[in-house]
């Protein structure tokens, strides 16, 4: 098997790295269906990286319309153990402003669809350890690598996930804000979850593009100034991830890569053939 690589999910405005040398491309089919877009593969700092972009290029897919579990799964059977994902988020403070960088360490799944973020099922119980969402070294990494582009970063706060597709009502904004929570997007949860389930250390850079809408002296968030605020930023978040290119191991053996060790239920002589089979990539070292 390959050497364990590092994997980057675009969002909104990031469809691409410029600096990734592409090597190939992948077209994966899963047990459950077909990911976003094709996965490109390609050497940046040395390394092997793969790149997939969220919403499909062109920004084709609703943030609803996304399937999460076949991303995950598409990326972990080439071997992805470490995944940074690149957010657009509203933010809920005074303090965190458009165009700011934060490297988030808690979340909160308002989704109401957390039963559909899993790959277990059909004859496989596991709860995966979830206190902590983001896998603390890559947030180390994150940070230190962002600290070195920009002094607009938060090194720390709390992600909220909403359904969408459309953006929050202000009742909604400032409950959120009441509740403290800092950072507003659609798309954490599901793949925090899935990549804890996937053994793979996950964590989250985010760019503000807006004040969501409680900030009553600030126009509301829509799509133009988010645009205008991701194209400002996109090219600082292509360089934070070329640097901590060189720095992600080349084994597998932070604590997120154990993390079903002691998460499945069901004894191994019941897991069932077809369930075995969808998830081979995941069950591997069981």
């Amino acid at each position: 098997m390959q050497t364990p690589s590092l994997a980057i999910i675009g969002g909104s405005g990031l469809y691409e790295i410029d600096s990734l040398e592409v090597v190939r491309t992948h077209a994966i089919e899963t047990p459950f269906g077909s990911p976003s877009d094709e996965i490109v593969e390609g050497k940046l700092a040395g390394r092997s990286v793969f790149f997939l972009p969220r919403h499909s290029r062109g920004h084709r897919l609703l943030a609803n319309e996304i399937n999460h579990r076949a991303n995950i799964w598409a990326l972990r059977s080439l071997n992805v153990r470490w995944i940074v994902s690149v957010n657009a988020v509203g933010s809920l403070r005074e303090n965190i402003k458009p165009r700011d960088i934060v490297v988030p360490d808690q979340l909160v799944d308002r989704t109401g669809r957390s039963h559909e973020f899993t790959f277990f099922g059909n004859g496989i119980a596991a709860h995966v350890s979830f206190g902590d969402p983001y896998s603390d070294q890559m947030r180390k990494l994150l940070i230190e690598a962002a600290s070195n582009h920009t002094a607009r970063l938060h090194n720390s706060g709390t992600y909220v996930s909403m359904n969408g597709p459309a953006f929050s009502t202000r009742a909604e904004s400032n409950m959120h804000r009441a509740m403290g929570f800092d950072l507003i997007g659609m798309t954490n949860a599901p793949e925090a979850r899935l990549c804890r389930e996937a053994e793979i250390a996950f964590a989250s850079l985010c760019m503000v593009t807006d004040y969501d809408c409680w900030k009553t002296d600030e126009a509301a968030v829509d799509v133009a100034s988010v645009i205008a605020n991701l194209h400002a930023n996109s090219a600082l978040a292509k360089s934070i991830i070329a640097s901590i290119v060189p720095k992600i191991p080349t084994d597998a053996t932070w604590p997120e890569h154990h993390s079903l060790a002691n998460a499945i239920l069901t004894p191994k002589n019941l897991w069932p053939e077809e369930t075995c089979q969808d998830l081979a990539p995941i069950l591997a070292s069981y």
